[in-house]
């Protein structure tokens, strides 16, 4: 685990966390706080705009981050990507690659660019090996945004062989935990679902519907695990080959509905309308690799994740805090 780190690593670093006020972000930058290291700098995009050069330069000149740990990113469940397919591929490429470009120019030391599971083919084979991202085109509904994401590993390996600069390139599966977003119209599959069944729960509903046929099947990483994952990879590895970041297993859609239903209390039907997409038909990440080059191993189980989720879900919405 990071908190086995030999003491002088963290502490002797400038940390730049971009995205670090957002959902992953912000478990991330808990983490590192208990790490202690030299500067911690997490800009709002208020503070920065990553979509400006300009902006991003003078941050890196201002802070001169010996480390950055990326994790700005525009992103959706399917409806969203479908909504603005143009502005999740143009802010996530634009980003990303002024960030990287600015950082070796101004002598940050490493850089982590965090990837996404949907730059993967359509079809890859079970599980997802990190040396089958590129043979086939990603699942339609979120290709744009995997393939500004994929461009950023390119950029990674390209700088890394001209510039020997430390780029790092990390994959996580599906997310989700605490701190998730649960509007309905952009959440991902687990927030949109717990928001759903929850609801349902309370109004004594007869029935929810849910997107597709429930056959698509589906990893899920808990946040805290992912979080840990970034920093052990940050602080040990040090290659040009892309890294999967996941739990290690799968589970249909439909069997999720029905789960976080039993959690929720939701005891009604379980409608799917065919008509909208199922969206990749599976995915499950092969995860061998990131246990052998930075001891990394998901250690929270689905169900233990989702209870903490929906006890979270539930006393946010106690307290009056969500209010999309």
């Amino acid at each position: 685990m990071t908190e086995r780190s030999g003491s002088g690593f963290w502490t002797a670093q400038r940390v730049l966390v971009t995205g670090g006020r957002g959902f992953l972000g912000s478990h991330v930058v808990e983490r590192l706080k208990a790490l202690r290291p030299k500067v911690l700098i997490v800009p709002s995009r208020r503070d920065c705009d990553l979509t400006s050069l300009p902006a991003v330069e003078s941050l890196i000149k201002k802070e001169r981050p010996s480390m950055v740990i990326n994790l700005a990113a525009v992103c959706g469940g399917i409806g969203a990507n479908q909504a603005e397919p143009g502005r999740f591929f143009y802010e996530n490429i634009i980003m990303g690659a002024q960030l990287m470009d600015a950082s070796r120019r101004l002598g940050v030391e490493k850089l982590l660019q965090v990837g996404t599971v949907c730059s993967y083919p359509k079809h890859t084979p079970v599980p997802f090996e990190e040396e089958s991202l590129w043979d086939g085109y990603p699942e339609e509904t979120n290709a744009p945004y995997g393939i500004a994401k994929k461009a950023l590993l390119v950029q990674a390996q390209a700088y890394r062989q001209q510039y020997g600069f430390n780029a790092i390139y990390i994959i996580p599966i599906n997310l989700y935990g605490p701190g998730d977003h649960f509007n309905l119209k952009t959440s991902h599959v687990i927030p949109a679902l717990i928001r759903k069944c929850a609801t349902a729960a309370e109004t004594s509903a007869r029935s929810i519907e849910c997107w597709g046929t429930g056959k698509a099947t589906r990893e899920f990483l808990y946040v805290e695990d992912a979080a840990r994952g970034l920093l052990m990879a940050a602080e040990r590895y040090n290659k040009p080959a892309p890294i999967n970041l996941g739990f290690g297993g799968e589970i249909s859609i439909k069997e999720l509905v029905e789960l976080i239903a039993k959690l929720t209390g939701f005891k009604g039907e379980i409608l799917w309308d065919s008509r909208k997409p199922d969206g990749q038909p599976r995915r499950h990440l092969e995860v061998s690799k990131a246990l052998k080059e930075f001891g990394f191993k998901a250690e929270t189980s689905l169900e233990e994740g989702l209870k903490k989720t929906v006890a979270w879900y539930r006393s946010q919405v106690k307290a009056g805090a969500l209010t999309e």
